[in-house]
């Protein structure tokens, strides 16, 4: 039997089976890439889960819609591979959600958004597919046949048709190693210290990364997002809305140990995908996250041979939807020049590069 909560709007929250579903379909992703970032960076997996866990309940109330809360993948990214410091990584979060929020409240991301071509957002996202690739071919040197047997896993998980579910599978084989060596993990409950694993540093890295997130930011959790609302669930929910909600989540989160995040259509649409209809689905899942920051732990003993296979699978994720598109020529050349340059750099010279094609064609 479900419950069902009735807004003064008459709207409805659900939490019936379909939300309990839905919810899965934001956490095919987010959890790889939060797992990657606290075994390979300083990050910690409690903190990260906590945020994630209550701003999923925040939203799913305030929006009454399954919104997606992940990880700023190209930051993300970008720490994963080791390209961006700790420091640097705290401080492109800060400066990214100052910057949505400023812009949400003023509406400038809704004309910026004008002068930043689709392709140029999908150049970016390639980019960081290309180094979390890269990324994960290093860590799988150090037990080629432990890669191997996570790759076979995801490879069998995908041809049984569940080719999304392949890197939560792995995960929870990752997991399920680590508490075969180490035991389970005490329950532990984090601490809200201020910058207590370190400070930001304001760097031309940090800039040029907070530059490619916004890019990615800009076109997939605010402008997409919007879309998908209206086309979905027929919502309207405003672009400047969307991007105030993000600036405020890092803004909160990142200075009490919690990482960048945003929003994102292909949570959304992923949690559509599972069944979600309502915010119900963003209670279960924040609920969920709670519960298992008690048992982070478990990260300590993860190995890094089976995080190579999770980090290859979301980069194909990222590489696919980046190569979506008609002008490939410009999405590659975009992708090389992040993985061998830096991704600012990538993101400028496609801003440039795009303007011509147009004017030119």
């Amino acid at each position: 039997m479900a419950f069902t909560w009735e807004y003064r709007s008459g709207r409805t929250l659900d939490l019936g089976w379909n939300e309990f579903t839905g919810a899965l379909g934001d956490s095919l992703t987010v959890l790889p890439i939060v797992v990657a970032l606290a075994a390979l960076t300083p990050v910690s997996l409690a903190h990260a889960l906590v945020f994630f866990g209550v701003f999923q309940v925040v939203w799913g109330l305030a929006y009454g819609l399954p919104l997606s809360v992940e990880p700023m993948k190209a930051l993300a990214g970008l720490a994963i591979a080791g390209t961006l410091g700790y420091g640097e990584f705290l401080a492109a979060g800060l400066l990214g959600g100052g910057v949505l929020l400023i812009g949400g409240a003023t509406g400038t991301l809704e004309r910026v958004q004008r002068y930043v071509g689709e392709d140029v957002v999908r150049g970016i996202q390639l980019a960081v597919a290309l180094l979390l690739f890269r990324t994960g071919v290093d860590l799988a040197a150090a037990d080629i046949r432990l890669a191997a047997i996570a790759a076979l896993v995801a490879v069998a998980v995908t041809a049984m048709g569940y080719r999304r579910a392949a890197a939560l599978v792995v995960l929870g084989v990752g997991a399920g190693i680590a508490v075969w060596s180490a035991g389970l993990p005490a329950l532990a409950v984090p601490a809200l210290t201020p910058f207590s694993a370190g400070w930001p540093r304001v760097t031309g890295a940090a800039l040029s990364g907070m530059a490619g997130q916004l890019a990615m930011t800009v076109g997939n959790a605010v402008v997409a997002t919007a879309l998908l609302c209206k086309d979905l669930f027929d919502r309207e929910v405003s672009p400047n809305r969307l991007s105030r909600s993000m600036g405020g989540m890092c803004l909160l989160s990142v200075p009490l140990g919690g990482v960048p995040m945003c929003h994102g259509s292909g949570g959304l649409a992923g949690k559509h995908a599972f069944g979600a209809r309502t915010g119900g689905a963003n209670v279960v899942l924040g609920a969920l996250y709670l519960v298992a920051a008690l048992f982070a732990g478990v990260v300590a003993g993860f190995p890094m041979a089976v995080l190579s296979v999770l980090l290859t699978v979301v980069a194909v994720h990222l590489g696919r939807r980046g190569l979506d598109t008609d002008r490939r020529w410009l999405v590659v050349a975009i992708g090389v020049v992040g993985l061998a340059w830096n991704v600012g750099a990538a993101f400028l010279l496609g801003v440039l590069a795009d303007a011509v094609a147009r004017r030119l064609g």
